[in-house]
């Protein structure tokens, strides 16, 4: 009852109109997360999927949620979902660019959208058609997983002055951003959730980041890398959940329903509670750990950024048509919801903090 309450608030209740008597069909799924166990609230969007469905079929739609430490491969998520060894997963589409290049935009780009711009493209400005077109030929569909918002720029072990102080430096960053920093001159690599720290701890890196105050803090860079930067890279870190197509495809309708509400549901839960734990942890981090440096980018740090990610993007347009076609789509919708976030939200805020 209480979830079709909520949901009814959402304006979702008449997809839940479904009585456990009504859909006799007993499925039983399985799902592989890039994440380990305790990883929140990463690991509570696939959980609430699970709750959900188990609770609005009576039980006979269960998923059973693996943690990377019980499958072994936190980046073979997608291929393990594509050859029906899990039904499901739940993880990051930018982990994929090295497989499929038009993966990458799907999760966040740098400088590109909010999280409320983004969520307002997939569903109301053709970003879902697009994932859609794109999973379609690994024979999976890719659904948001769930929200970070704008991430910090990561733990430094050495403040960053210059571009100069860039080269050299060995980071864990992802995606695009990654990109946009080997170009120049960091040495980026990928390391699993669940190695961080002793990666950073060891000099096996430099610099890293992760997420935001909520999520960071937990981990303990701090105690190694003093230099916290704000974010430019991911604004809007969505991540996602995988689903193969034929299995899905082969769900009774109201169970496929079903699905798809529990994870826009779970979605937005976990978006929601990553915010709240970085804005509790930020105000522990100001009190309890005095000696973290928080950052911003100097102008020509930035500036280089900027111009490196714009020399990347039109370069990896100019030789994919579909990488181009999602640009352009996250561009043009970006242009107009971007002079409705400035009268908005921007002044709204320029003018509380002045």
């Amino acid at each position: 009852m209480r979830i079709k309450k909520v949901l009814g608030t959402l304006g979702l209740a008449a997809a839940l109109t479904v009585s456990a008597s009504a859909a006799d069909k007993v499925v039983h799924w399985k799902l592989a997360m890039t994440w380990g166990p305790t990883l929140k609230p990463f690991v509570n969007a696939p959980a609430e999927v699970a709750r959900i469905v188990k609770e609005l079929s009576g039980g006979k739609f269960t998923i059973r949620i693996d943690a990377s430490n019980k499958h072994k491969s936190p980046f073979g998520v997608l291929d393990m979902v594509k050859l029906g060894q899990y039904d499901m997963a739940h993880s990051a589409s930018y982990y994929w660019k090295g497989k499929d290049l038009d993966t990458l935009p799907l999760t966040t780009m740098p400088f590109g959208m909010t999280t409320p711009e983004q969520y307002a493209w997939f569903y109301h400005g053709g970003g879902m058609k697009l994932m859609q077109e794109v999973y379609a030929k690994h024979g999976v569909y890719s659904f948001p997983g769930g929200n970070t918002g704008a991430q910090m720029g990561g733990w430094f072990r050495k403040e960053i002055k210059s571009p100069a102080d860039l080269k050299g430096l060995k980071m864990r960053i992802p995606g695009f951003a990654g990109e946009i920093m080997s170009a120049l001159g960091c040495t980026v690599v990928n390391i699993a959730p669940g190695e961080l720290y002793t990666s950073l701890e060891r000099g096996t890196i430099d610099a890293l980041e992760w997420v935001g105050p909520g999520m960071d803090i937990k981990m303990g860079f701090h105690k190694i890398a003093p230099y916290y930067y704000t974010g430019w890279h991911e604004p809007a870190t969505e991540l996602q959940f995988l689903v193969n197509k034929k299995k899905f495809d082969k769900l009774p309708k109201k169970y496929q329903e079903m699905l798809t509400v529990a994870m826009k549901l779970a979605a937005y839960d976990m978006y929601i509670e990553n915010y709240d734990m970085s804005a509790r942890a930020w105000a522990k981090m100001k009190t309890e750990y005095p000696n973290i440096k928080v950052k911003t980018f100097p102008k020509s740090v930035m500036d280089a950024l900027r111009k490196t990610n714009d020399e990347l993007l039109a370069k990896y347009k100019a030789k994919d048509p579909m990488f181009a076609k999602i640009i352009d789509s996250q561009d043009a919708y970006m242009k107009k919801a971007r002079a409705w976030t400035k009268i908005s939200d921007y002044l709204y805020l320029k003018s509380t903090f002045e």
